[in-house]
């Protein structure tokens, strides 16, 4: 996919998500409030602090698309790291104060014998099920681009939304079951998903750092890349494959043995063939350094010949 379709493409999504999560804030911490459902406010408020990060991560999106420049010779693309590490440390922070608002809530009720989601409004239920699906359609949506154009911020926004759901369905059985006599369940259902998404946001989290620490890629991209420059009848050997993430692309450093009775030109020919299969091959790949030498040659830095793309 092109640059461009693909910023717009995550633009449009980010968009989409921050005008529903305004939305949704809105009437969930309405409702909440005046529906007397503590679960229905919390969410309401767990649905503001989406509201904040999707600023957030639009800010660093705008910044991301910038092309290269002098100081940014491989571009702005790490901004979409920095975001997603964004997101996950207000994933992280949410599920932390939600699983002490309802510990707390667990507590008050254990000692008072009343909880106030035992009057929650029938509307707030209404309100927490149509939550669900809206929030079933934008992770489904959401999670389709972020793989198709390989954003780690917009995938975290995916499990993001994905959380929201968990939230949701808690709310929605707190006060179903609070109406019937158990208000417990309310704080305990929202102590539960507090855990699953704090997992989500250490796993946003780790993700991210590893890509700003320049973790190398998974074993599966470099046995892809291998093979196809394996299939090039030129190439006698593959001695090394080192990849980089910068973002959501990829720069590929590589060291190919080929025949040593070739001329230097042959030599740049087939380093070119190698770095256009690659670029045709992987859509996300930035940039391909290739390095080259007789097969054979136990160490690469006994000749001169070389090819930087």
């Amino acid at each position: 996919m092109p640059d461009s379709s693909r910023i717009q493409a995550t633009e449009r999504i980010v968009n989409i998500g921050l005008g529903a999560n305004i939305v949704l804030a809105l009437v969930k911490t309405l409702a909440g409030i005046f529906g007397n459902s503590a679960g229905l406010l919390a969410d309401g408020i767990n649905s503001t602090s989406d509201v904040v990060y999707y600023a957030f991560v639009k800010v660093f999106m705008k910044i991301s698309a910038k092309p290269a420049d002098r100081e940014h010779p491989y571009g702005h693309g790490q901004m979409e790291s920095i975001a997603a590490l964004v997101v996950g440390s207000f994933v992280v922070t949410t599920a932390v104060g939600i699983f002490w608002k309802s510990v707390s809530d667990i507590y008050e009720i254990a000692r008072s014998g009343t909880g106030e989601a035992a009057t929650a409004a029938h509307g707030t239920l209404l309100i927490a099920l149509g939550t669900i699906l809206v929030k079933i359609l934008l992770t489904n949506i959401t999670l389709r681009v972020g793989r198709r154009n390989g954003h780690t911020a917009v995938i975290a926004l995916a499990q993001d939304h994905r959380n929201d759901i968990f939230s949701a369905v808690a709310v929605a059985l707190g006060i179903l079951f609070a109406r019937h006599g158990f208000p417990w369940m309310d704080p305990l259902a929202g102590a539960l998903v507090a855990i699953i998404i704090l997992h989500t946001g250490i796993g946003i989290l780790r993700e991210s750092s590893a890509e700003l620490m320049d973790t190398l890629p998974n074993r599966k991209l470099g046995d892809t890349l291998r093979a196809t420059i394996g299939s090039q009848d030129d190439v006698k050997t593959i001695e090394e494959i080192h990849t980089h993430r910068f973002g959501p692309y990829y720069v590929v450093n590589l060291t190919i043995g080929i025949d040593g009775d070739l001329s230097v030109a042959e030599g740049d020919r087939i380093a070119s063939e190698v770095e256009e299969r690659i670029h045709h091959m992987f859509g996300l790949v930035r940039r391909v350094y290739v390095h080259y030498h007789p097969a054979g040659t136990d160490d690469s830095s006994q000749t001169g010949n070389g090819c930087r793309r």
